[in-house]
């Protein structure tokens, strides 16, 4: 296990590395960095001045190499709209985001494994039609039309939730439905389909034949070994759900990361859009690197690969 373990995190921290160079490269591909800062109107003197101020005369790979080390210091400049710390601003909204992202994704596991499960107990049955119909339902609809029509239902016209900000944790009611419905048909899908090819399986034949209770048999041995792939499917979810976050927050005025990242964008507010980058995707690393080892402690078969 421990072979294993430092194998996926060399493999983790590679990724991490060019993730890091493209976000830095971010700040060139706008342009020149230093007419961003001072504007089109500036003069020659102003830029040249603010080009020296900021090191942006200096050669890219040492610029690049300061910049990551202040990066793992949390140090990510100042922003150049709000001429604030960058991550002063990023660690007040990332709160409100990682909130919605892990409900929204225990959302999502909560109501798609059961009825996954249910549906590959009961093939064609009514189970199974009622999970294929969320299912495809959950894909057809747009996340920011759902969240409209539960904004409408529940907080207009029954008064049960607020419909907007984050003050409480009922106001992160309907974002979390939404967000975590968005996840809820493939985890659902996939459970299903790994349920059903597992309990097929010869070892869970020969389970029953032993006389195991079948409640055993399905929760100890096929749901352990059809949950592998959910496990990976989940910590992706959860990755796009934290960088996906921006229209959910948009529509139910949630100032989380994801709302920054809308604000900023349009300013053309490099540094912050860095730093954003850069954690999401150091998020999505990570949780895909505790899939990994959650996955390799469900099915030792997985530490010889």
């Amino acid at each position: 296990m421990l072979v294993y373990t430092l194998k996926r995190l060399v493999l983790a921290i590679c990724v991490a590395l060019t993730v890091s160079a493209i976000s830095f490269g971010l700040l060139y591909m706008a342009g020149d960095p230093a007419i961003s800062i001072a504007g089109e109107n500036a003069s020659s003197a102003d830029i040249e001045a603010i080009r020296l101020q900021y090191g942006f005369d200096r050669p890219v790979i040492v610029q690049y190499g300061d910049w990551l080390a202040n990066a793992v210091r949390g140090n990510f400049g100042r922003s150049w709209y709000l001429d604030m710390p960058v991550a002063q601003i990023v660690g007040e909204r990332l709160g409100v985001t990682m909130i919605l992202g892990l409900t929204s994704i225990a959302f999502a596991l909560i109501l798609a494994i059961p009825m996954g499960v249910l549906a590959a107990v009961k093939p064609n049955s009514v189970f199974d039609r009622a999970a294929l119909f969320i299912s495809v339902v959950g894909q057809a609809i747009p996340s920011f039309w759902f969240g409209l029509i539960l904004i409408v239902v529940f907080s207009i016209k029954l008064g049960l939730v607020p419909a907007s900000g984050s003050a409480t944790w009922k106001h992160f009611i309907l974002p979390t439905i939404v967000l975590g419905y968005y996840a809820t048909p493939a985890i659902m899908r996939l459970t299903r389909a790994g349920m059903i090819e597992v309990l097929s399986a010869d070892y869970i034949r020969t389970a029953r034949a032993k006389g195991l209770a079948p409640r055993k048999i399905l929760f100890k041995h096929a749901l352990r070994n059809a949950i592998i792939p959910v496990v990976s499917l989940a910590a992706v979810q959860m990755g796009f759900m934290l960088g996906g976050s921006v229209v959910v927050e948009l529509i139910f005025a949630l100032h989380g990361a994801g709302y920054l990242a809308w604000e900023l964008i349009s300013r053309n507010d490099l540094p912050t859009m860095q730093a954003l980058i850069l954690l999401f995707s150091m998020f999505y690393i990570l949780f895909t690197f505790l899939a990994d080892l959650l996955n390799a402690w469900l099915d030792p078969r997985l530490r010889l690969g």
